[in-house]
């Protein structure tokens, strides 16, 4: 699994180009964020909530690598970083094109969470 890149608005990962935030699980299966998870109590997907922090993590899963947004606006909630402290896993949090390096990076059971835009 490699993230070949990112544009505003884009990430391509292992050839194929997702035109929208997405989830890479530690299958390496690629999936769409669920953004609605984070707008329901902040009204914006530049937050992630507890509830999106649950959907994201996995049993198993000892790094999450978030690409927030090619600006950097996206953070955990107070709630969001709690909860992953508790099960564990190390939150690297970078603008999107800083992230994806350190996904491709990394070793370890690792899940990715991309954001394309800002």
């Amino acid at each position: 699994m490699k993230i070949d890149g990112s544009e505003f608005g884009a990430v391509t990962i292992d050839g194929k180009s997702y035109g929208h935030d997405v989830i890479i699980r530690l299958s390496g299966a690629v999936e769409k964020r669920k953004k609605k998870l984070s707008k329901k109590y902040y009204g914006t997907s530049h937050v992630i909530s507890k509830d999106e922090a649950k959907f994201v993590f996995e049993k198993g899963c000892d790094l999450l690598v978030i690409g927030a947004g090619h600006a950097g606006n996206v953070h955990l909630s107070p709630e969001a970083s709690d909860f992953f402290k508790k099960k564990g896993c190390k939150v690297t949090l970078q603008p999107t094109p800083e992230a994806i390096k350190s996904f491709n990076r990394s070793r370890g059971h690792k899940v990715g969470l991309i954001h394309v835009t800002c």
